[in-house]
């Protein structure tokens, strides 16, 4: 499995519909309370502020930077593959297990160097590289305090590539902060995760206002809908509130769930909405699932890591009922 989220092909392969499987494999948020939007025929006719201001304005309250910090695009995958046609052919370290797409959008492959962090996360980069780090990580949803390795980066001139995306569903503390006084730190936001909107695409880069004028951004590359959900999304004073109300006990529920199973030899602490786990039961364990219509995510794609390896995100309360009855049967 090279991405979470493949529902529609593994619903054709056990033969019922999308809609019925529950899906463990996709990390996004579980809470998602309805929004509504008023679909007029300004938003079908009439081109948007190709600014985005009013959308940016939102992103910038919210994240405490500057407007003319945010580069936005059509999805944080989007983001990093215009985002590495700018570093050409520098040698790029990967800090692996990490998001795949990130080995797919380095331009020359033969100038990756892949680190692991399990085993050597203090490896000095060359002068002048790309660093590329997950902060929490995937797929164990680990959080680093960076400031060692932040000033290791730096002192060797390296341009970083920090993707924060799974960062807000816990009090996990951000580099934003760094983006003046570092000027080759670029952040990699999704906004699909915490807001629970993976059919609306929206992703950004949060730089300093001099790297943000230099990237190539596509005009009207998001469209009046997206920018409309996260703009309402945003401006929600209790959507922030509830929803790490409501994953600090789902999250909680999850892990007695895996924990009393009694399936899995490690259980990898997890620092944001999903959770690593270990057996040598998993290849059964997955398909045993599935049959059942839950999909979980196998991690055998990421480096340094193998078929023992299951991710399971956090849902709501009737979703894990459901996987507990799946794990029982087992």
């Amino acid at each position: 499995m090279k991405h979470g989220a493949n529902i529609y092909k593994y619903a054709s392969q056990i033969g019922c519909k999308s809609e019925e499987i529950i899906d463990f494999s996709s990390n996004i948020n579980s809470y998602h309370p309805s929004i509504t939007i008023t679909h007029t025929n300004d938003m079908l006719v009439k081109y948007l502020d190709s600014n985005y201001s009013s959308l940016k304005k939102s992103i910038a309250k919210k994240y405490e930077i500057k407007k003319s910090q945010i580069a936005l695009y059509n999805g944080a995958t989007s983001a990093i593959f215009e985002l590495f046609k700018t570093f050409k052919k520098k040698k790029t370290y990967l800090y692996a297990p990490l998001y795949g797409e990130y080995e797919k959008a380095v331009q020359d492959k033969s100038k990756i160097v892949k680190i692991n962090r399990f085993k050597n996360l203090y490896t000095k980069p060359e002068k002048g590289s790309v660093v590329v780090f997950v902060n929490p990580s995937t797929p164990d949803a680990s959080y680093y305090k960076l400031k060692k390795l932040f000033s290791i980066w730096k002192k060797q001139k390296c341009t970083v590539v920090l993707d924060e995306s799974f960062l807000e569903f816990q009090k996990l503390q951000s580099l934003r902060n760094q983006i003046d006084s570092y000027k080759k730190l670029y952040i990699i936001q999704s906004f699909t995760k915490f807001y629970g909107c993976g059919g609306v695409r929206i992703g950004a880069i949060f730089s300093n206002k001099e790297n943000v004028q230099m990237l190539k951004i596509p005009m009207w590359n998001l469209s009046a809908y997206d920018a409309e959900f996260l703009t309402k999304r945003l401006k929600d004073k209790d959507f922030d509130e509830q929803s790490k109300k409501l994953h600090k006990r789902h999250k909680k529920e999850l892990l007695r769930i895996l924990k009393e199973s009694k399936l899995f030899s490690k259980i990898y602490k997890s620092d944001s909405n999903f959770v690593m786990v270990k057996s040598k039961k998993s290849k059964g364990i997955f398909e045993h699932l599935l049959s059942e219509k839950i999909l979980v995510r196998t991690c055998e794609s990421f480096d340094f890591l193998n078929n023992k390896h299951l991710r399971f995100a956090v849902k709501n309360s009737n979703a894990h009922n459901k996987l507990t009855e799946g794990l029982e049967s087992f």
